[in-house]
This record gives C-alpha cells, structure tokens and sequence, in this order.
C-alpha cells in the first residue's frame, strides 16, 4: 500500500474513536504508535495458543486462539489508522471472546458444551445494536465483561484444578487494568506524548493473561459442578 493510500485510509476516519486511551494521535498510519503496536501482542498469543494447543480440548482453544488474534487485529486499526468503522472491527471480536471465555466457564460448571450460540449471539447484538446506537457497544462490552469475569470467577470456586490458573491470570490481567485505567487519558499516570502508555502495557498483560488461560479452555469436567446442584 502506497504513501497516498495510507494518508487516505488514515483521513477516513470521523473521529480518533481511541482518543480516550491517552497516547497523542500522529497523522501517521499507526495513529497511536504505542497502544497500535502493543495490540499485535494479542495476535502473538493466538498464534502461541495455537501452536501449543494438543489434545481433545484442540478445537475449542483453536477457536480461542482465533478470537484472541482477531481481538489485536481489532485493536490495531482501531488505535492506528482508525477508519470510522473501526469501532466495529475492534468491539466485535472483543465481546465475542469475552462471551466465548464465559460459555466456556459455563459449560465446564454444567457439565456438557453450550452451543457456539452462546458466544456468537452478543457478538452479532453488538454489530446490531452499534449501527443503531453507537454509545450502546460500550454498555454490550461491559455486560460481556462482567459475564466472563463472574463465571471464571465462580469456574475457579467450583474447580480446584483450576483454581491456580485462572488466580494467576487474573493477576495478571487485574494489574493490566488498574493501570490501564489510571492511564487513560486525564489521569494520574497519562502521558499523552510518551512512548510508555499505560494502555500500551494494558494491551501486553491482557494477552499475557489470556495466554495463562489457555490450560482451563475447552476443559469440561463431566457432570455439574456440586454448587450449581
């Protein structure tokens, strides 16, 4: 893709849709240099889940892997050359992972496997409901959120063995936030015109904690788990 070309896709967008997340927007293709390039971690760890992953759970953590590398591709134009669609590619594969990490939970508290419906369905509400009411994708991830936050929380009660994965993962990813949030633009630790953004690293620790992950996906232990009885 040529100079004109780039200049063209990067003037394409209405609004810096990511301008909350602190780091200066450039003129250039990677828009926030920092907080773009960090977002190809995620790509990196679908392509380590998926070259790690054996066994019967296979399937399932592939899928995983795909969702975790289309979240970065997401992330990627939405913080670089942020076209007005961008939005879109970025929350889409977003709350589709988050749903895909909950039906999973779900699943292994059950017994048996959701169907894939389960994590498609808020995905699709999101592309839906966004070119509607573009403010409602936010309140979409956020229910996604808390969705997948609660039934792994509720996956490590109910299942010792995994109970140290998922504590080490959301660890990890707890301390992303925290200072992913503290990051953002107007707060204490923004700092607009830094290649050390906040968000930068909220993208790296994320991608390191879904990686953590991968050894409770697609684990269904046969039988409901005792609490849910």
């Amino acid at each position: 893709m040529g100079t004109a070309a780039l200049t063209s896709l990067v003037s394409s967008a209405v609004a810096r849709p990511a301008e909350n997340d602190c780091e200066v927007f450039s003129s250039a293709f990677w828009g926030q240099p920092a907080n773009s390039v960090t977002s190809l971690a995620f790509v990196v760890a679908g392509v380590v889940i998926a070259v790690a992953t054996r066994g019967p759970a296979q399937p399932r953590r592939l899928m995983y892997a795909f969702l975790v590398a289309a979240t970065g591709i997401g992330s990627f134009v939405f913080h670089g050359p942020a076209p007005s669609w961008s939005p879109i590619v970025h929350d889409a594969p977003l709350v589709a992972l988050l749903a895909f990490v909950a039906a999973d939970a779900v699943s292994d508290l059950l017994g048996r496997r959701l169907s894939d419906v389960w994590w498609v369905a808020p995905a699709a509400v999101l592309i839906i409901v966004a070119g509607a009411v573009g403010s409602a994708s936010t309140a979409v991830q956020g229910l996604a959120g808390v969705g997948a936050v609660s039934a792994t929380v509720i996956r490590a009660y109910a299942r010792p063995s995994a109970r140290r994965t998922i504590l080490t993962a959301g660890v990890v990813v707890g301390a992303g936030a925290l200072i992913g949030t503290l990051s953002r633009s107007g707060g204490p630790l923004c700092q607009p015109d830094s290649l050390l953004q906040g968000h930068a690293i909220w993208h790296v620790l994320a991608a390191v904690a879904l990686v953590l992950l991968t050894p409770v996906i697609g684990r269904v232990t046969a039988g409901r788990s005792a609490g849910l009885r």
